[in-house]
């Protein structure tokens, strides 16, 4: 059985679906964007929209007891592979080296609201 996961400590839906869906110990999380979600407001410049990103994912993830150690995928998309290096050396930063989830990057033309960079990530309950 699917349920709706939300938290306040993420940015709501912007659209007609979920922060998250947990169905059979699988977590399947929207993909984030530099939402604060304190005041509603973008933040901008790629390294504090990828801290952002991943705290919003982090915020989920704790709304249901996981942590980064529980994602088995993660999806990021960026508006420049130009912004790869930054992103992946702040991207690192929040997980354990042991634990890496498979994952992909590609670069997109533009993403809601115009931002730089959005990740979506697939997490199981251990």
């Amino acid at each position: 059985m699917k349920q709706i996961i939300n938290t306040v400590n993420a940015p709501a839906a912007i659209g007609p679906y979920s922060q998250a869906n947990m169905a059979n110990g699988v977590l399947y999380i929207s993909g984030q964007i530099p939402v604060d979600p304190a005041t509603g407001k973008l933040v901008e410049g790629i390294e504090k929209e990828t801290h952002q990103v991943m705290k919003n994912l982090e915020a989920i993830l704790t709304e249901v007891g996981m942590t980064f150690k529980n994602v088995v995928k993660a999806t990021i998309f960026l508006k420049s592979m130009d912004d790869f290096a930054v992103m992946n050396d702040i991207y690192a930063s929040y997980l354990d080296a042991d634990s890496y989830p498979a994952r992909e990057t590609v670069q997109v033309s533009c993403l809601p609201k115009n931002v730089d960079i959005e990740i979506s990530m697939i997490a199981h309950q251990d």
